[in-house]
């Protein structure tokens, strides 16, 4: 996974084609368009990301991981909003494959996939790696400390 904060004015960005033309020197009357490459494995992870930014998406991960598969309904009843915007926030979340969705009759039944997540746990993997060796060197220079109770 690579790519995420990418924006306008990053390495990553440029390769995402936001603004980017590789391989054309500035000036030099080349296709913009035909030389712009573009980070699929970035874009993704970006809408991953974005999509779970939000608290009422996280909530509805939240509800149809505890409760399985659930018509839109039941989802509409957890929140204070109209049903059309609760299906703005499952779209997102089906985009990024959050969530799958499976018609039955005039109902649509929303349902948790969670492999993608297994891409945020992979991305947060080296910062929990570097938490747990700067706490552990805390921990090792608090014991060569002397306690208070010696003094």
């Amino acid at each position: 996974m690579t790519g995420i904060g990418a924006g306008p004015g990053t390495a990553a960005g440029a390769r995402a084609g936001k603004g980017a033309s590789a391989g054309a020197p500035a000036g030099s009357g080349a296709s913009a368009e035909a030389a712009v490459v573009v980070d699929v494995p970035a874009a993704r992870e970006d809408q991953l990301f974005a999509a779970l930014a939000n608290s009422t998406r996280r909530e509805v991960l939240r509800l149809l991981r505890e409760q399985g598969p659930q018509p839109v309904q039941a989802l509409a009843d957890h929140f204070a909003m109209r049903r059309p915007s609760l299906s703005e926030h499952l779209k997102v979340l089906r985009e990024a494959g959050l969530v799958s969705e499976e018609r039955a009759g005039r109902q649509r039944i929303y349902r948790l996939e969670a492999a993608p997540l297994a891409d945020v746990q992979d991305w947060l993997h080296p910062y929990e790696r570097f938490w747990r060796e700067r706490l552990k060197g805390l921990g090792d220079l608090l014991d060569r400390m002397p306690d208070d109770a010696e003094t």
